[in-house]
């Protein structure tokens, strides 16, 4: 599975960040990016970590995405 970004939706809200902390970071400019790398999408297992699952259900702006 794949849990992406798309930076150009982000608002800078901050809530993937206060669910997820490990996951997502920000850019200097507030907005969304993964923690550990540059890429806009990371394998995740079929079994959604909570974390991440919680931060892709609090985005308002569905800034994040979960797919197979």
């Amino acid at each position: 599975m794949l849990c992406k970004i798309i930076p150009n939706k982000c608002i800078a809200c901050g809530l993937c960040q206060i669910k997820a902390p490990n996951i997502f970071d920000y850019h200097d400019n507030g907005i969304v990016l993964f923690a550990k790398t540059a890429e806009e999408a990371i394998t995740i297992p079929d079994d959604v970590p909570e974390d991440i699952l919680e931060a892709y259900k609090a985005c308002p702006t569905r800034a994040i995405i979960l797919e197979k």
